[in-house]
């Protein structure tokens, strides 16, 4: 692989090692003198859960707003957290490591059997954020992944969803251009594959991208709008 990395998504179901992974890569870029940073781009769903739990309805997200409701949401949230992170790194021409993107909204909608027309909007949405210049796809055990969920012990999810979550991603039209990276084993392990697997990086330019910032902001912001307003009015 030779195409240099400026944007770079660690994707994957819930377990996978995702943030862990990241947020090494970004330290060994920095470490290696480049301007890294490392971005996480959530949908929300952990603190509704907690909120929910809070408030006596469950430890879900969806028991206290529902799946559709839920779904609109993290879309919602998902959609403003690329922005920001892409906006940022225009500005600043820093390598972005993004814990996220827009595919791991795509999975989670299959998974959790949303209508294919919540998917088809929210692509509409996320349409016109740039591809990462590679994405990883953490691939691991849904049992594995199930024990390292309940080994931290803020949330939880069945061994199920995360089965069905590892199939939506590689149904996704995009798995093609994933790269995939097995994730059973250690964090070591994982994170030397990974940059075994990475192109060198290249910082953007700061002048080269401001054209591009200005069209970032505002079309996303048309497309986005409409898209997620069409799936608000079907939430509720």
């Amino acid at each position: 692989m030779t195409r240099q990395s400026r944007t770079i998504a660690l994707v994957g179901i819930d377990g996978s090692g995702k943030t862990t992974q990241a947020h090494r890569l970004a330290d060994a870029l920095a470490a290696d003198g480049l301007r890294a940073s490392y971005r996480r781009n959530a949908g929300g769903r952990r603190w509704f859960g907690r909120l929910s739990a809070r408030l006596g309805r469950g430890d879900d997200a969806e028991d206290l707003l529902g799946r559709k409701a839920m779904l609109f949401v993290e879309s919602v949230l998902r959609w403003l957290a690329i922005l920001r992170t892409l906006l940022r790194r225009a500005f600043t021409g820093e390598i972005t490591v993004m814990d996220r993107y827009a595919v791991c909204q795509y999975a989670s909608l299959r998974a959790r059997a949303a209508q294919p027309a919540a998917e088809r909007r929210a692509r509409l949405a996320y349409r016109l954020f740039p591809s990462p210049d590679v994405t990883f796809l953490l691939t691991v055990d849904p049992q594995i992944a199930h024990d390292r969920i309940e080994a931290r012990g803020y949330d939880h999810e069945s061994t199920d969803y995360l089965s069905a979550a590892a199939t939506a991603y590689r149904s996704l039209p995009e798995y093609p251009s994933f790269v995939v990276i097995d994730a059973n084993g250690t964090p070591d392990e994982v994170a030397a594959a990974i940059r075994s697997r990475l192109p060198m990086p290249a910082t953007v330019t700061r002048a080269g991208s401001r054209v591009r910032t200005l069209v970032l902001a505002g079309g996303p912001l048309l497309a986005g709008a409409t898209a997620l307003g069409w799936q608000l009015a079907e939430s509720f």
